[in-house]
């Protein structure tokens, strides 16, 4: 390829980087409080409850989520066949259109939001479980509620624990946000692919890996800003 297309090339995958970006954002807004969610119910001391928990969060991290996103992706067209759903859920599935841009994103964010969920529960549930219990009875003899003592003792040092791991779990969503390409969601991974057909050239490909290590060095720096100033004893 010659200079002149590459340029273009690269002008063309930059027009694809607000979609990645979208699935990357929006995953992350829905994800980290389900996640939270989803671990408190893991650690719920009513037994049906964290089982039924545990085994979400078996298929979840136990399923490729390319898997994921094609069962949710052909699942919600099925579901318009079915019978005896509640009426706006029926309107809602009736109303879609399963060759547009809106429903490839629902679908995919869905598939992604479910599973990083249980990666970040498992995050988040690790953090807590790691602080003294003795914290908690300290905090009781002081006079907190339980409201406070977790926001207030707990919550802070949970959140200086889980962000390294919390950090890996971000950047690796960054690289899986290709994986919509799957269902022809329209991102830069997807537009790549085209544009390699187009000039029988890998290059494509590899400016499109150049955007990702792009984004995944912002997030490492940005992260590690986070640890630094989230070390108080130092």
């Amino acid at each position: 390829m010659t200079g002149e297309e590459i340029l273009k090339v690269t002008g063309i995958l930059l027009q694809y980087l607000v979609p990645t970006l979208k699935i990357f954002g929006f995953t992350l807004l829905l994800a980290v409080p389900l996640g939270m969610v989803v671990a408190c119910l893991k650690m719920c001391r009513f037994k049906p409850v964290s089982w039924l928990t545990n085994v979400y969060i078996l298929i979840m991290r136990g399923t490729p989520l390319m898997l994921q996103i094609i069962v949710v992706y052909y699942a919600l067209p099925f579901l318009r066949m079915s019978e005896g759903l509640p009426g706006f859920l029926a309107d809602f599935l009736n109303g879609m259109d399963v060759a547009s841009e809106e429903f490839m994103f629902n679908a995919v964010l869905v598939a992604f939001v479910l599973n990083y969920a249980a990666y970040f529960a498992e995050i988040f549930r690790g953090g807590i479980e790691a602080i003294p219990k003795g914290q908690y009875e300290a905090a009781a003899a002081l006079g907190m509620t339980k409201s406070k003592t977790f926001f207030r003792i707990i919550l802070p040092q949970v959140i200086k624990r889980i962000v390294p791991a919390s950090s890996n779990e971000v950047i690796t969503l960054v690289k899986d946000t290709s994986l919509a390409n799957v269902v022809a969601y329209s991102e830069i991974m997807l537009a790549a692919k085209q544009q390699m057909m187009n000039y029988s050239s890998l290059v494509p490909l590899f400016i499109a890996g150049v955007f990702y290590f792009a984004m995944a060095m912002i997030l490492t720096v940005l992260f590690g800003f986070i640890e630094k100033k989230l070390n108080y004893y130092k």
